[in-house]
């Protein structure tokens, strides 16, 4: 059994990181892997790791591209004996797609979200390459009941491994009182003042405008809020978000930051972490269960991967998509709870991630799926 995963470049994203989450834990079991994609910062990962990276044209949507990209990645097949070709992106997926049909390795898949389908007769064809996989990934239960009512896909090719906090690095005591409540100083909000967060690149569906009006209408004050994110571009949007929080009362303060290597510190400042997607629901959400790894109250829309990260009233609360009253309600009942059952939330929280979303149980579900398909259960 040889691995080759194949996916348009290893920037910072989510993708790539469980890219290179399952590289590490195939290397750990001794099971040759590589990745095969544009290239990028995480290939320095890899190469830490020891695991080989191959450098091909695999961000291009170009059709030719796309063929050319097919036909090298089957002499890599055929050259290094990969067994194996996981896609986890469409365009790379039509290419490894095809380089299996030339050369008999088994093709897999993952759905890391719910594509768009508008115009149907363009977008279906296009990305119907990802339910062709002997066996198609789903990151939830959400993802996979869209794989099969959309793509007719029988569910027993759909397998559903839920992605992973890495409950090493997001643990209770990751950071100690001392290091966060120096960081939320640095970050301008007082030492007494709740703050919640919204993790999340600055982009409308992160539902960022959605928390802003919920905070207008909160009867906490004083009150602190974080946004941690880039825009990737998006100025204008940027904008109106800070010009969104300049209208708040003076007793609530806003920060956003653009940025953080030190996300355990982040959620260890934050009394609640919000998931405030709105218009379109989060195929998974790793915000979720890395807050609740650290032990942090959290808040999500009711929709797509937040029902199942989030268990409501026991390990975190649900409020319905786009409805920015029943968010401030929320929000100001959590800051409320009484300090008994705020402990039991945290603590049921964090034995349903250990036991159901750590990037350890991800890694092992994927490589018994890959002994599965190589005959080696």
């Amino acid at each position: 059994m040889k691995i080759l995963q194949i996916l348009p470049a290893l920037g910072t994203g989510g993708v790539e990181r469980g890219t290179v989450e399952i590289a590490r834990a195939l290397a750990a079991a001794g099971i040759p892997n590589a990745v095969a994609s544009a290239g990028g910062p995480r290939t320095a990962d890899l190469d830490a790791l020891g695991v080989p990276h191959h450098t091909l044209p695999l961000a291009s949507k170009n059709p030719f591209t796309v063929r050319r990209n097919a036909a090298r990645i089957a002499a890599l097949a055929r050259q290094e004996g990969y067994t194996i070709l996981h896609a986890r992106s469409r365009a790379p997926a039509w290419s490894a797609y095809w380089a299996a049909r030339r050369t008999g390795a088994t093709f897999l898949t993952t759905f890391h979200g719910v594509y768009g389908t508008s115009p149907r007769f363009l977008k279906i064809p296009y990305n119907s390459v990802m339910a062709k996989g002997k066996k198609v990934i789903a990151v939830s239960n959400f993802v996979k009941r869209h794989v099969v009512e959309t793509y007719g896909v029988p569910e027993e090719r759909v397998v559903r491994i839920h992605r992973g906090a890495d409950t090493g690095t997001f643990r209770p005591d990751a950071v100690t009182r001392g290091q966060a409540a120096a960081r939320k100083t640095e970050l301008g909000f007082a030492p007494d003042i709740p703050v919640v967060t919204l993790p999340g690149r600055l982009t409308r569906w992160k539902g960022q405008t959605l928390l802003l009006d919920a905070l207008a209408r909160m009867r906490h004050r004083p009150l602190g809020c974080l946004f941690v994110g880039s825009d990737q571009g998006r100025a204008a949007y940027t904008a109106e978000l800070k010009a969104m929080a300049a209208r708040l009362p003076p007793e609530a303060k806003v920060v956003f930051l653009d940025h953080a290597d030190d996300m355990p510190c982040i959620y260890a400042l934050s009394d609640v972490v919000v998931n405030a997607s709105s218009d379109q629901p989060e195929a998974f959400g790793r915000v979720i269960p890395e807050a609740q790894a650290m032990g942090v109250l959290t808040v999500g829309t009711a929709h797509g991967g937040a029902c199942e990260t989030i268990d409501d009233g026991k390990t975190g609360f649900l409020v319905p998509p786009g409805d920015a009253d029943a968010l401030a309600a929320k929000l100001d009942e959590v800051l409320d709870l009484p300090s008994g059952r705020a402990a039991a939330i945290r603590a049921a929280a964090l034995d349903s991630v250990r036991a159901n979303f750590s990037t350890e149980r991800m890694c092992a579900e994927t490589i018994a799926l890959y002994r599965s398909l190589q005959g080696k259960v």
